[in-house]
Formats: C-alpha cells, sequence, structure tokens
C-alpha cells in the first residue's frame, strides 16, 4: 500500500480514536478509579477488538455482519452489563486495588489477567463508534478489495501503534489526575465520579 494511504488511514483513525467515547470513557474511568495497574492488558484488548473489526471490513464481511446483527446486539448488552458491574465494584470497594488479584511479588495473577483482557475486548466489539469507523468509514477511504496479505500487516501495524499512541495518552493523564489528589475524601469523591463515567458508557454503548 502506497504511503498516502496510510497516513490518511492513520490520520483517520487517530481522530476517531481521540474522540472520546465510550471505549474511552470506560478507560479512563478504570484509571481514576483503581490506579493504572493491569491498564496494559486492557489496552491489548481494546487493540485487539479493534483489529478483530478491521479485519472483517478487509475480509468483506460488511454483509455478514449486518446478517448476524443479533449477535452484535448481544454483545452490546454483555459489554454494558460488565461496564455496569464494574461501576458497581467501583462504588462499593474502591474500584481495581483488591488484593486477591495480585501474586506474591506484585504481579497479577492469571485469570484477573485474562479477565481484564477480556473486559476490553469485549468493550471494543460491542462499542458502536468502533463498529461505525471500520464498517461504514473506512471502506470509503481505502480500497479494501485492493489490499493483498503485506498491505494488510502494513494496516495492522499502523493500526496497533496509532491506538497504542492514543490509549497511551489518556492513561498518563488519568494517572496524573489521580495523583494530584492525596485526600481520602477526594479519593472517595473520584472513585464515584469514576463509577459514574462507566454507567455513563455502559448507557452510551447500549442506547446507540
Amino acid at each position: 500500500m502506497d504511503f498516502a494511504s496510510l497516513l490518511l488511514f492513520a490520520g483517520t483513525l487517530f481522530v476517531a480514536a481521540i474522540t472520546p467515547g465510550p471505549g474511552i470513557a470506560a478507560l479512563v474511568a478504570r484509571v481514576l478509579g483503581g490506579g493504572s495497574r493491569g491498564t496494559p492488558v486492557f489496552c491489548m484488548g481494546m487493540v485487539s477488538g479493534d483489529m478483530v473489526w478491521f479485519t472483517l471490513a478487509a475480509l468483506g464481511m460488511a454483509a455478514i455482519a449486518n446478517t448476524f446483527a443479533w449477535a452484535f446486539v448481544a454483545l452490546k448488552y454483555v459489554g454494558a452489563a460488565y461496564l455496569l458491574f464494574l461501576a458497581w465494584k467501583m462504588w462499593r470497594a474502591g474500584a481495581f486495588a483488591a488484593d486477591k488479584d495480585v501474586a506474591d511479588g506484585g504481579v497479577p495473577r492469571v485469570a484477573p489477567a485474562l479477565r481484564t483482557y477480556l473486559a476490553g475486548l469485549t468493550l471494543t466489539l460491542s462499542n458502536p463508534k468502533v463498529v461505525l469507523f471500520y464498517m461504514a468509514l473506512l471502506p470509503n477511504l481505502v480500497p479494501l478489495e485492493k489490499l493483498t496479505l503485506i498491505s494488510y500487516g502494513e494496516m495492522v501495524a499502523v493500526l496497533a501503534a496509532t491506538l497504542v499512541v492514543v490509549l497511551t495518552t489518556y492513561v498518563v493523564l488519568a494517572s496524573r489526575a489521580r495523583k494530584m489528589l492525596t485526600s481520602d475524601l477526594a479519593i472517595k469523591r473520584l472513585t464515584r465520579t469514576a463509577s459514574g463515567v462507566m454507567v455513563g458508557a455502559a448507557v452510551a454503548i447500549v442506547t446507540r
């Protein structure tokens, strides 16, 4: 694929990704409510979800995806339900700081890490904003029918790099905002605000 097409894809994806939506809201709320521990795995899940939708678009499977719209609807509710669960957990117990999720030496246990990855994956797969980008907008930007295996790999690399930059930026900013608060009352208020953001993200996913 020529450089101009890759640049167009990267620029459009960057603008779409950095624009706040349910995914970014959930990510920021997660960091504000419980810190950045486990966030890299969560972001890996989010990027994987984008890769799934991009691959479906590259294979020309938008029509097939529409045929199985019921599955997408079910996935939306699963994603929203999980966000509501996280919001409830955050409100009740201060979010993701449970010691039982950490093994000796501070290394995350395998099961929580897998759950965290699947949470990010499900969130992106059920995000209407992501689906709209890959199934409706992307085919008008890039001649997907002319993709070769090499150009597919190039676009996947650009996709991953772009999303890592965007997600890392949000994580760093949210982490700095969290560290500015030192009192227990301020942290409690921040955690409950983050819980409310999670609920808002869940509502946005279901209603779009």
